[in-house]
């Protein structure tokens, strides 16, 4: 009997784990349309196939602030629940998303821009987002003016760049209380891009923030970093949809970043021609040399495990402009992968942006 007992601690405590070692996953699409840009839109057809399969394999739609509350708390996050995101207060999230959802009684989050509310046919006016609030839509923070918000301004100050980001997240914040009615502390970064000092400024101003990072919601997620599965032009195929929600977060205990193996850095933002490294401390570490990584400059780059964690770099040197590093590996779940993603922010060589979207 006594043994009997023990064994079922066991199960009982090997269940816990198991259910704190959950996760949630968040969707990112921009346009739902045939005739806007084909980099960030999908079909209606196909963004119903996307949501049919959801239904039909039982995933819970719940609203993107439940999730954030319990990462707020550190409660469990339930294996298959999903949080659905649109971004750039287009007028197609309305007119062809939005009746999709309300249909199946589907909560969903759209991060808006504020300054383009309203002023053209292809954005969303004020009217249509205070319809979509008082049916489940909740309205939320992606600055008034869509800029590269990484960016100091020429003669700009790092103090004077936390305040002019300030005001703008602040502002935005306020038309939309103003607006809507109330506004949730959640962000959503204008290209998926930041920085050690755009975190640092949401972090003290109490917002959890978004990126079009792909990966998986867990309790060890950075709150200022919360990756989402972007869906848009390439990625919209079933079988990819299928792959993505159906992945696992890949157990990251620590993230750092090297110039080379000596050298740390600081932050995400490179120089083109640079090679730098990307270092997991991983909780598992049976997975270390299980994970593949690559980026999206050249396919399959180096890993290499030193001193009980993984080293991936590329195996050339970064271009201008945005690359991330995907790291998967193989889990004991049929059919699901745990997943990594990394951005990284490339200028040139002298330091300068030169790309523009």
């Amino acid at each position: 009997m006594k043994i009997a007992k023990i064994i079922l601690a066991g199960i009982f405590w090997q269940c816990f784990i198991l259910g704190k070692a959950s996760a949630a996953t968040v969707l990112i699409y921009h346009h739902v349309s045939t005739t806007m840009p084909a980099s960030t839109s999908i079909s209606p057809e196909r963004f119903i196939a996307h949501m049919d399969y959801l239904e039909k394999n039982n995933f819970k739609i719940v609203p993107l602030t439940e999730l954030t509350e319990r990462l707020r708390k550190g409660d469990e996050l339930p294996d298959k629940t999903v949080a659905i995101t649109f971004d750039d207060s287009y007028a197609d999230v309305y007119t062809s998303a939005y009746p999709i959802l309300k249909k199946r009684g589907w909560p969903f989050t759209f991060f808006v821009n504020t300054d383009a509310v309203g002023t053209g046919k292809i954005f969303v006016t004020w009217d249509l987002l205070r319809e979509m609030s008082k049916n489940g839509v909740t309205i939320a923070n992606h600055t008034t003016k869509h800029d590269h918000v990484v960016r100091i301004k020429n003669g700009e100050s790092e103090s004077q760049f936390k305040a002019r980001l300030t005001n703008d997240i602040a502002d935005a914040q306020k038309k939309i209380e103003t607006e809507i009615g109330s506004a949730p502390k959640i962000f959503a970064y204008p290209f998926g891009e930041y920085s050690a000092d755009v975190k640092a400024v949401l972090k003290k101003m109490g917002f959890l923030a978004f990126t079009q990072q792909a990966g998986v919601l867990n309790a060890d997620t950075d709150l200022q970093t919360l990756p989402r599965f972007p869906f848009g032009g390439s990625f919209t195929d079933i079988n990819d949809f299928i792959e993505k929600i159906n992945t696992l977060p890949m157990p990251v205990k620590r993230v750092e970043f090297y110039a080379d193996k000596q050298h740390a850095l600081n932050d995400i933002i490179v120089k083109a021609g640079d090679k730098p490294y990307l270092v997991l401390t991983l909780g598992d570490k049976s997975l270390l040399e299980k994970v593949h990584c690559f980026s999206s400059n050249e396919g399959a780059i180096n890993t290499e495990v030193i001193d009980g964690k993984l080293w991936v770099q590329p195996k050339q040197a970064f271009p201008s402009g945005r690359t991330k590093f995907n790291c998967t590996a193989a889990s004991n779940q049929r059919g699901r992968f745990y997943w990594y993603t990394q951005l990284w922010l490339v200028t040139d060589k002298n330091g300068n942006w030169t790309y523009q979207d």
